[in-house]
C-alpha cells in the first residue's frame, strides 16, 4: 500500500470516528454540560432569591424589634403611671385614716373632758354639802337633799 491509500483509509476512519462521536458521544456530553449549566444558573437564582428574602426578613425583624421596644416603653410608662396612682391613692387613704384617728382622738378627748367635768361637779357638790354641813353644824340628810344636789350639779 502506498502512502496515498493509507492516508485515504485514515481519513475515512477519522471521518467515521467524527461521525460516531457526533452521533453517539457528543449529545450526552452536551446535555450533561447543559444540565450542569442549568443547575448552576438555578443555584445562582436561588442564592439571589434567598439573599433578597434574607434582606426582607432582616427588615421585618428590625421593624418588629422597634415595635417591641416601643411597646415595652409604653408598658413601662403605663406601669409607672399606675404606680404613681397607687401611691397617690395610698397617700389619700392614709390621710383619710389619719383624719379619722384624729377625729376619734378629739371625740375621746371631748368625752373625757365631759367625764372630768361630771366628776368635778360631783366633787364640788360633795364639798359644798360638806361646807354647808360645817356651817350648819349639823348633819345634812343626802336622801332629802338629792334634788338640791342635782340642781347644784346642773348649775355648775
Amino acid at each position: 500500500m502506498s502512502i496515498n491509500a493509507t492516508l485515504f483509509v485514515q481519513a475515512i476512519v477519522f471521518a467515521i470516528l467524527v461521525w460516531f462521536t457526533m452521533k453517539f458521544v457528543w449529545p450526552p456530553i452536551a446535555s450533561a454540560l447543559d444540565e450542569r449549566a442549568q443547575k448552576i444558573a438555578d443555584g445562582l437564582a436561588a442564592a439571589d432569591k434567598a439573599k433578597s428574602e434574607l434582606a426582607t426578613a432582616n427588615a421585618r425583624v428590625e421593624q418588629e424589634l422597634v415595635q417591641s421596644r416601643n411597646e415595652t416603653a409604653m408598658r413601662l410608662a403605663d406601669a409607672e403611671r399606675r404606680a404613681q396612682a397607687l401611691i397617690e391613692e395610698s397617700k389619700a387613704r392614709a390621710t383619710e385614716e389619719g383624719n379619722k384617728i384624729i377625729a376619734a382622738a378629739k371625740a375621746e378627748a371631748a368625752q373625757q373632758t365631759v367625764q372630768a367635768r361630771e366628776a368635778l361637779r360631783e366633787q364640788v357638790a360633795v364639798l359644798a354639802v360638806a361646807g354647808a354641813e360645817q356651817i350648819l353644824r349639823k348633819e345634812v340628810n343626802a336622801g332629802v337633799h338629792a334634788d338640791l344636789l342635782s340642781r347644784l350639779k346642773s348649775e355648775l
